[in-house]
């Protein structure tokens, strides 16, 4: 959709609106919606049941671990089914800190974060010889194989086997009067705001637009001095480092680890978030965030027997109204608004 917004400003009239009226009138439109938005995400947690604050703080961090995914697949063009994996291990640094060695979960989120990245970028490193499908398939491999590392006998006393972990959701600090999922939405916020704002300014810069060339032409980007191999193992570490922070947040807010909970179907479930919300766009996380959460359940209640068919259903009909995603959508929908305020 991006390609067809680019055409349609070298024409001289929409260039021109563009440049004048209209980008005042988008701009004015995009702070109100942002103030918009504030002031629910400010008021939801009052107005609403706790399980459903429940449910935006999980969506919330689905978006932060879809963010992780489109910074690799989206701006550097790597092709992962393996975050589920990176997913399992920053929930489990941060239930074992915690249940081990009573570790703030705030200071979990860091920890989880660097030691995701390590892993990342690690596994970046042999994965620079595989591209494409080849590349999809050692990550499909590794989303496979965590679940059984998990439960091996040897680090059972760490990760409590097949039983996994319990951990104890905290109350809110300083006498805040807030419950428990009130907190722990706002502190969701808080980091979901930070990562967010920690992405845009990442490819803004002089590594974001690296790892962006690489991923539109590898070899004119090499001729230009950038080092490939470094920028896409940075990059795997990098999106490991979002992915494991969001497994930390969500162990903490569920409660609870098990090697089952980080099976490939999370890896899919993220990619398909992905497609939906808008490869290489980052607000699309969002979308494929409750995507990723409430359309399984939708399907479910309409019934538990043909749960999974009524999924495929949902999914093939956003696919065939919205073939860009809702980035694409919405990117449409600006453009005839634009069109018809000229």
């Amino acid at each position: 959709m991006s390609v067809n917004l680019e055409e349609a400003a070298e024409h001289p009239a929409v260039a021109a609106d563009i440049e004048t009226r209209p980008l005042g009138r988008d701009r004015m439109l995009k702070i109100v919606f942002g103030l918009l938005i504030l002031v629910a995400a400010l008021v939801l947690p009052f107005v609403t049941k706790s399980f459903f604050v429940f449910q935006v703080t999980m969506v919330m961090i689905y978006a932060i671990a879809i963010l992780g995914l489109n910074l690799l697949t989206g701006f550097n063009g790597q092709f992962s089914l393996g975050h589920a994996a990176f997913y399992a291990i920053g929930a489990y640094t941060a239930a074992i800190l915690m249940d081990k060695a009573e570790v703030s979960y705030v200071w979990t989120l860091p920890v989880a974060g660097i030691v995701c990245f390590v892993f990342g970028f690690l596994f970046g490193l042999p994965a620079l010889r595989l591209e494409g499908i080849y590349l999809a398939l050692a990550t499909f491999a590794l989303s496979v194989a965590t679940p059984q590392i998990l439960k091996l006998s040897p680090l059972e006393h760490w990760t409590g086997g097949v039983q996994g972990i319990v951990i104890m959701k905290p109350d809110a600090p300083f006498g805040l009067p807030l419950n428990q999922d009130q907190w722990l939405y706002f502190f969701t916020l808080i980091v979901t705001a930070l990562m967010f704002w920690m992405a845009h300014n990442l490819l803004r810069s002089r590594t974001g637009r690296a790892m962006m060339a690489i991923r539109d032409n590898p070899i004119a980007s090499r001729s230009m001095g950038v080092n490939n191999s470094l920028y896409k193992a940075t990059t795997f570490g990098i999106s490991a480092t979002y992915t494991g922070i969001a497994g930390a947040l969500g162990a903490i807010v569920v409660q609870f680890v098990a090697p089952d909970s980080f099976t490939v179907v999370l890896s899919i479930a993220l990619l398909v978030g992905l497609v939906v919300g808008g490869v290489g766009w980052i607000p699309g996380a969002f979308f494929g965030g409750l995507f990723v959460l409430f359309v399984p359940n939708i399907a479910e209640s309409i019934s538990k027997g043909l749960s999974g068919a009524f999924y495929g259903l949902i999914l093939m009909f956003l696919v065939f109204i919205m073939p860009t995603g809702v980035a694409g959508f919405i990117a449409l929908i600006r453009h005839k608004i634009l069109r018809r305020g000229a």
